[in-house]
């Protein structure tokens, strides 16, 4: 495990957003869970996600109208 601070971990925006993504689906490589526990820092993390459960949420809301209109 890392010796930095959880809030003073700098991990880039495109690993933070992969990290999510490969958390909405489920699957992850133990070592790349590692890395990113690692790496990331957790509060980009809660952001990030959800941002993208939002965002996910008003996609499927747009489809459904979209469909029955």
């Amino acid at each position: 495990m890392s010796d930095k601070p959880l809030h003073k971990r700098k991990g880039s925006l495109l690993g933070t957003v992969k990290a999510v993504l490969w958390g909405f689906l489920g699957v992850r490589r133990n070592a790349d869970y590692q890395d990113d526990i690692a790496k990331l820092n957790p509060v980009h993390l809660v952001v990030v996600g959800l941002i993208m459960a939002l965002l996910f949420v008003f996609i499927l809301i747009f489809v459904v109208k979209w469909v029955v209109s």
